[in-house]
């Protein structure tokens, strides 16, 4: 079995930390794993965890002398970003140095909800021109979108008791339409166990892929949590209009103010909900229209974690909040 060198930006994120654990822990393929990580953050714990785990921690500054992170990535095979879309320029620095360096296969930070390249969300047309930049300069690339994640999908139950685990926005709060909009969802634990199996795949060299678990309305969420747990929940339903008019609100305050957190937040919650709980972008159809590869065809034997034993973890006390 032939070891792949993975190089990885965004290591210790939520993402980061499932692709970690996923080539760590791979049957499929050896990894040798190489943790770019921002020389002020060396003596975090995570590193030292990684490193105990056999991962190499390697000093990287993204936006430092470009001949000393092309000589970093030098024998890579593969290079995964999962840094902030907000860092997009160091995102679009390491893509250029590693084409430079002759790295075989660069994996972008999508790992998004499956939308329209341009003019529904913000966040996806950063996402667009970083892959706008690797074709421009001819680097091997995958495009990974994942679905919505189960760890930002559950309500808040009236008793408090799921708080621990859960990340109350206006996307788990409200419902859009009548709440019948079908949208793909993915464990953020299995989003690492596809991508180990994808990096090793010829077939989706230079294609977009996507990956899920489960496809589930709102309400067969809201539905599912009700009958494991007892409790009955409020169902607030948004339209269209209703959501449009808070997304120009958050722009209205960003444009004063751009640099206002939480005005940008709240306009991605909002852009998410009309894109997969309005339009209905984030299915595997929409996907295939698009161009994507599909993950339930590429891997018919990967066994996910299903969203009900996902929600009765969470009821019984075993489940990790995202984003702590």
């Amino acid at each position: 079995m032939a070891t792949v060198k993975v190089a990885i930006a965004g290591a210790s994120g939520e993402t980061g930390r499932s692709i970690v654990n996923a080539l760590l822990e791979s049957s499929m393929a050896k990894f040798e794993i190489v943790n770019l990580t921002r020389p002020a953050s060396l003596d975090k714990p995570i590193n030292a965890e990684m490193k105990s785990r056999g991962v190499t921690i390697a000093p990287a500054e993204l936006t430092g002398p470009q001949d000393k992170l092309i000589k970093l990535l030098s024998g890579i095979d593969v290079v995964i970003s999962t840094i902030l879309v907000t860092d997009r320029d160091d995102e679009t620095r390491l893509a250029t140095a590693a084409k430079l360096a002759g790295v075989k296969r660069f994996v972008p930070c999508a790992f998004a909800t499956v939308a329209p390249p341009r003019g529904v969300m913000k966040l996806r047309e950063l996402k667009e021109d970083t892959l706008d930049h690797i074709l421009k300069i001819r680097l091997p690339y995958t495009f990974i979108d994942v679905g919505w994640w189960y760890q930002i999908t559950l309500p808040r139950l009236p008793s408090g008791r799921i708080d621990y685990a859960i990340v109350v926005t206006p996307a788990t709060q409200n419902l859009g339409l009548d709440g019948n909009v079908p949208n793909a969802h993915t464990d953020v634990r299995d989003i690492g166990r596809y991508v180990a199996r994808i990096i090793a795949d010829e077939r989706t060299l230079n294609k977009k892929v996507f990956v899920h678990n489960e496809v589930l309305t709102h309400n067969q969420v809201y539905d599912v949590l009700e009958r494991l747990s007892g409790e009955k929940l409020e169902r607030n339903y948004l339209s269209e209009q209703e959501v449009t008019a808070r997304i120009r609100k958050s722009e209205a305050v960003l444009s004063q103010n751009p640099e206002d957190i939480g005005a940008a937040m709240e306009r991605s919650i909002y852009e998410y909900l009309l894109s997969w709980g309005i339009r209905g972008d984030n299915v595997p159809e929409y996907a295939q229209y698009l161009g994507y590869l599909d993950g339930k065809e590429l891997y018919p034997d990967f066994e996910f974690v299903k969203f009900e034993s996902f929600v009765k973890d969470v009821l019984d006390g075993k489940g990790k909040g995202v984003y702590r």
